[in-house]
């Protein structure tokens, strides 16, 4: 008989009448290293020791609300009959493809506000936005969701993962597949390889289509194994229906720009 251990407690401290949960923290923690990492980047690319701070107080609140949004819409037969409900994002229920989405096009506006070049940002944020999801899905094992269908133990025993994860994924008497685990650990691989990317000197923009198409690929079949989806229609899946859109949207954007664009400016270029 296998000692199992008590589930770790989703709240990370109190105060006073407000709980503090990990699932905050840990996303919190996630925007400082990913902010860390591209003021950075962007320094040495010739922006504004500002400007990523400016951008974030615009991005973060309208990523979340794009998040709750998304969700909300695949959800829409729940919420028309419990309007009240949408608002109550403190039980749950985000999307980060929503949240993605809300920050493309918030990141689109600000860098042209800005007279500055999407691309270029977007290129030097690649690597911000994975680490940020890599370290967000912590947020999933401490709440015990966004895992995947039912497996043994001895299966997770097969990957070599500490008895700490495995007992987190004990789930009301079954083991279920660490899918959070699954795509941190594709989120922290692309993260090495556009980190390595950066001194190919790509032309600008494939920073961030390698980064759409690498994320979606991984997430097309991790989204496979998980309980949780959000459906378009029937047994379609939204997240993996999006994951194929970005990567041939991407794949369109590299090859049209190869192809057409004479000259163009590069990774390195200011």
């Amino acid at each position: 008989m296998y000692s199992i251990l008590a589930s770790i407690d989703p709240i990370a401290f109190s105060l006073g009448p407000i709980d503090v949960r990990w699932y905050g923290v840990i996303i919190a923690v996630g925007i400082i290293i990913a902010f860390l990492v591209g003021q950075r980047e962007m320094v040495k690319r010739g922006l504004h020791p500002d400007f990523l701070t400016d951008l974030l107080i615009w991005a973060v609140p309208l990523a979340i609300i794009g998040a709750r949004i998304y969700y909300v819409i695949f959800q829409w037969e729940h919420y028309k009959d419990n309007p009240a409900e949408i608002i109550a994002i403190w039980n749950g229920g985000i999307a980060i493809h929503g949240a993605l989405i809300a920050s493309v096009i918030v990141a689109y506006l600000f860098t042209k506000s800005r007279n500055t070049s999407f691309l270029k940002v977007a290129d030097i944020l690649a690597p911000s936005i994975l680490i940020g999801q890599a370290v967000g899905r912590w947020g999933n094992f401490i709440n015990q969701e966004a895992h995947g269908g039912e497996v043994s133990r001895t299966f997770l025993e097969n990957l070599f993962i500490p008895d700490w994860i495995i007992n987190q994924m004990y789930i009301d008497g079954a083991y279920y597949h660490p899918t959070f685990l699954y795509e941190s650990m594709w989120s922290l691989v692309g993260i090495i390889i556009l980190l390595l990317l950066r001194r190919v000197n790509l032309v600008r923009g494939e920073m961030f289509f390698f980064y759409v198409i690498w994320y979606s690929v991984g997430r097309f079949f991790i989204e496979g194994m998980r309980t949780d989806s959000l459906y378009v229609i029937g047994e379609l899946r939204a997240a993996q229906l999006v994951s194929v859109v970005a990567i041939l949207i991407a794949v369109v954007f590299v090859v049209y720009r190869r192809v057409k664009l004479k000259n163009p400016p590069h990774y390195l270029d200011n």
